[in-house]
């Protein structure tokens, strides 16, 4: 009960957001709730089945160039061309999982970095569709089904992002709390002993990087239009690396801190890159204190400073009887 009144917390003190931030401050708000959801799509690799991917990237640079090249040449409502360019970006990364999963280890992760790359060679190269070096440009914000224009404001969009998000979260929770969860937890902990339990792995596997690379898209999907625009950046192995980055900080396997984790990294780097252009060297100073001494991430170090309250009262407590006594 708990979980979920913190749960409505959230979702109400965001969906009155719009009513007390100004405009800047809700398009770094929205642009964090997309990369939230980002975030949260790789923590099903990292967090629960321990499947460490530097390409990343190569699911919202999907998401994100089939959404903007529907918008910009079909006349699909803007809903639906998210929705597909997530489906897409899913039904490609079985594709995907099927070579990566051919190895394990630091050999799976070098493989997810050649995929991606790869697709980033596609884009600078692919012209005529991408646009190479200079993207797609002017991606608009298309009337919802039946002409219905509620996504296209500021204040609409940002519903919809949030609404994403939370259906999103809603879904992780349930997966990772379910039998097909508790096989990604086996095989993070010991595959060959899942393994040996009769469960194929690489089929789970395959089924996670999937899911993970579909919720990956729709997060691209969602930023296609909220940017107005798609490039090889979406793509390249930098952007992998920090989300990889907002994962850890945030608490891997948790699903909140990754959500943490990505509104954190948008927060401080937009506050070291108003007073230093060297801002990614201080980051990565404190990138490397979560490592060394808050290897938990924002969210544990929350959860435990929560749960050690109660406990260091009942000590006191019972303290107090002994010494009355």
């Amino acid at each position: 009960m708990r979980d979920w009144l913190g749960l409505v917390l959230a979702a109400c003190a965001l969906a009155l957001a719009p009513a007390g931030l100004p405009p800047f401050a809700m398009t770094l708000l929205t642009e964090a709730l997309i990369l939230g959801l980002f975030a949260m799509s790789l923590d099903l690799m990292v967090g629960y089945t321990r499947l460490i991917s530097f390409g990343h990237a190569a699911a919202y640079g999907l998401g994100a160039y089939t959404s903007g090249y529907l918008l910009l040449h079909t006349d699909i409502p803007m809903l639906f061309a998210v929705i597909a360019a997530a489906l897409f970006s899913g039904v490609v990364a079985i594709g995907v999982a099927w070579v990566c999963t051919l190895a394990s280890g630091v050999s799976f992760s070098m493989l997810t970095l050649a995929i991606a790359q790869l697709l980033y060679a596609v884009a600078f190269k692919w012209t005529s569709v991408t646009g190479a070096s200079d993207g797609l440009a002017g991606i608009p914000r298309r009337p919802g089904p039946f002409g219905i224009a509620v996504f296209g404001g500021k204040a609409g969009f940002y519903y919809l992002v949030l609404a994403c998000l939370f259906g999103g979260f809603v879904f992780c929770r349930a997966l990772v709390r379910s039998p097909f969860g508790a096989v990604l937890r086996g095989i993070r902990e010991n595959e060959a002993k899942t393994l040996s339990l009769g469960y194929n792995t690489r089929r789970y596997k395959i089924a996670v990087v999937a899911i993970a690379f579909a919720l990956g898209g729709l997060a691209g999907a969602l930023y296609a239009p909220f940017a107005g625009f798609a490039n090889t950046e979406l793509l390249f192995w930098l952007f992998s690396g920090q989300v990889l980055i907002m994962v850890i900080v945030g608490g891997s396997g948790t699903l909140v801190g990754p959500i943490i984790g990505a509104a954190f990294f948008m927060l401080v780097s937009n506050m070291l890159s108003s007073w230093t252009d060297s801002w990614a060297l201080f980051f990565g100073l404190i990138f490397i204190c979560f490592v060394l001494f808050a290897p938990q991430g924002i969210w544990g170090l929350a959860t435990r400073a929560f749960t050690a309250q109660p406990a260091t009262a009942k000590r006191g407590r019972w303290r107090s009887l002994n010494w009355t006594g």
